[in-house]
């Protein structure tokens, strides 16, 4: 599902009734536990969280001009997808996000990063704010960095 919108209040206007209903609690569930340097907007067609060129200035390493993504929340065409970089940057985080989810009794389709959700009560969302409580921006940042061959991670080459 293709959603043109350029800004959150767009995108949440075109999406039909239970998907916004669903995305729109996901949302306010982030915005009340998300650390405070990310910002929110639209990127790649979705609800974006990301790191703003004020705080890193180099950007996605993909696309340079784009703020780093932090994570993102949009409707496809079977499911909505709930992004989470900042669990695929981090082993650790991942392996507790999958285990709370679990814990809390539901059942959870995901990829590396991606969780496909179908309704909201697919979703705890308690796991998800001790996730964004948790994911903070400057450790996130180490992470990403780390992680990439020519990032500034210990032995990695200079740009």
């Amino acid at each position: 599902m293709q959603i043109k919108a350029s800004t959150v209040a767009q995108y949440l206007r075109k999406l039909p009734a239970e998907r916004r209903q669903t995305i729109a609690a996901i949302r306010e569930v982030i915005l009340e536990n998300i650390d405070t340097p990310l910002a929110e907007g639209i990127q790649d067609g979705m609800i974006s969280y990301y790191v703003p060129h004020s705080v890193f200035p180099d950007g996605y390493h993909c696309n340079p001009e784009k703020p780093l993504p932090f994570a993102a929340i949009g409707a496809q065409k079977r499911h909505i997808g709930l992004y989470l970089f900042c669990v695929y940057c981090d082993p650790k985080q991942e392996a507790w996000f999958r285990s709370a989810w679990l814990k809390a009794g539901k059942k959870l389709d995901m990829g590396k990063s991606c969780v496909r959700i179908k309704t909201l009560e697919d979703v705890p969302l308690e796991v998800v704010a001790t996730l964004f409580r948790r994911a903070k921006a400057k450790k996130f940042i180490a992470q990403y960095e780390a992680s990439r061959p020519t990032g500034r991670g210990k032995g990695a080459k200079k740009r």
